[in-house]
């Protein structure tokens, strides 16, 4: 079995596609489009991300991580501030979401939960349940943040570099 450890830029050769749920794992058994079996083995607190690639221990095979389709909610917003409060309610209920853009407000996808679903439903969003893959955004302590696509992500996989790397300083507030 193929040992996948070490991430790299290199071309892939080989692809594997992970629901959300699968990429925050550190310790994964994958079988990759080849058929080949694999173990993935990451730092913990690790994630992988649609477009990340992965080398074999001895350099033999590169994969490339696809987000995998899956079943998902949606809600749609068709103002700027119906998409801002829907996007706050999801984000102070620490919902993983995905942002896209839509002509006149915004677009929200999370996994699915009927609760929340309502939730957004309430505020106004048209809401259904669709299949696409998942890549939420990572946060603002989560490494930078993922745009839709499947674009290799290198500098958030060196520590330290990289805009995204670093935490922000906090300043004391002081009233006048």
């Amino acid at each position: 079995m193929l040992i996948l450890n070490q991430r790299t830029t290199a071309p892939a050769t080989d692809s594997v596609a992970l629901a959300y749920d699968e990429r925050k794992r550190s310790r994964l058994k994958v079988t990759l489009a080849s058929g080949a079996e694999a173990g993935i083995f990451l730092e913990r607190g690790d994630h992988l991300h649609g477009g990340d690639r992965l080398a074999a221990e001895d350099g033999s095979v590169v994969i490339q991580i696809l987000a995998a389709p899956e079943k998902l909610i949606e809600a749609v917003a068709d103002s700027p501030l119906l998409f801002a409060r829907a996007a706050y309610h999801l984000g102070n209920r620490h919902v993983p979401v995905q942002i896209l853009p839509t002509e006149n407000g915004g677009k929200l996808r999370f996994q699915i939960d009927h609760v929340l679903a309502e939730m957004v439903r309430g505020l106004g969003c048209a809401v259904a349940e669709t299949e696409a893959p998942f890549q939420p955004e990572a946060g603002a302590y989560g490494g930078g943040h993922q745009h839709h696509g499947d674009e290799p992500r290198s500098d958030l996989h060196d520590p330290g570099h990289g805009p995204h790397r670093s935490v922000p300083k906090i300043h004391e507030f002081k009233p006048r």
